[in-house]
């Protein structure tokens, strides 16, 4: 009877931790809405046209652009540690009755060393009819890592560069105006993804500048960098798996307890006289 009120309290502390782990990781998979969600949530009308010139997006806010058939559009957006990204791009096309064949368009995504990340899945480029209306693309990344040998090309924390533009078409159509909407949405991956070690910093623009530049208040310098999620960069910092680690030592622990306690026995056997 003692061993199963034992295991009961084993399975009911275990119970305890990982709903305390569940209950962390939904918090901060779930960030509160801020006044700032609101005003932000109709997104840029314009994109860059070189890496320098970004626009700069939030994950889950629309962006927008008005362009020409063979201009390159680039947007730039924040991607944490443990998140894996998925940008979605749709192209209106101009008339078909303007238009001389198929065009190809690509969408492709670079990290902050400007190294173009290869999809998981998605269709990052695709041709479109000669009466076509639209086009729509997408390219799905790996989950972002903390940390990665300098050989690799682990996706890493920092900003991700969108590019989208047309690769191959009639001369002809050349310089038609197109409309292009383009959305990135972040999976939250948690500890599962966790790796040891840590950047020093996250791969941002101006993060590695010599000079800075002075934030309103003008109390210390800070260079000149894309906006940091709604959180924060975490870079590496204490993530839910301590939780689950924590929760199966303990669940071991008292396992062994339970354990030890159901097979030790009552005592000297009743067989064996009491002096011997």
């Amino acid at each position: 009877m003692r061993t199963v009120r034992i295991l009961t309290t084993a399975v009911l502390a275990g119970t305890g931790l990982l709903g305390l782990a569940g209950g962390a990781h939904a918090d901060s998979a779930t960030p509160s809405p801020s006044a700032s969600e609101s005003t932000d949530a109709a997104g840029p009308t314009e994109a860059g046209t070189s890496f320098r010139t970004a626009t700069a997006v939030k994950p889950d806010q629309p962006a927008t652009a008005d362009a020409s058939t063979g201009d390159y559009l680039y947007w730039v957006l924040p991607v944490d540690v443990a998140q894996r990204a998925t940008v979605k791009a749709k192209v209106t096309l101009p008339p078909a009755a303007s238009r001389h064949g198929a065009a190809t368009w690509r969408l492709d995504v670079y990290d902050g060393l400007r190294r173009r990340q290869a999809c998981r899945y998605g269709a990052q480029s695709r041709t479109a009819a000669a009466d076509a209306g639209a086009v729509e693309l997408s390219c799905t990344l790996r989950t972002v890592r903390s940390w990665a040998e300098p050989w690799a090309n682990d996706p890493l924390p920092g900003s991700y560069y969108v590019r989208l533009t047309v690769v191959d078409l009639p001369q002809e159509d050349l310089g038609q105006p197109v409309h292009a909407e383009v959305e990135a949405s972040v999976e939250d991956e948690g500890g599962a993804q966790a790796v040891d070690g840590s950047l020093a910093a996250p791969l941002v623009p101006g993060a590695g500048s010599a000079t800075a530049k002075a934030d309103d208040a003008g109390s210390s310098p800070r260079p000149a960098a894309l906006a940091e999620p709604d959180g924060g960069w975490s870079s590496g910092r204490w993530n839910d798996r301590w939780l689950w680690t924590a929760a199966g030592g303990a669940l071991a622990a008292l396992a062994g307890i339970a354990g030890y306690r159901a097979t030790r026995g009552s005592g000297r056997p009743a067989r064996i006289p009491p002096g011997a």
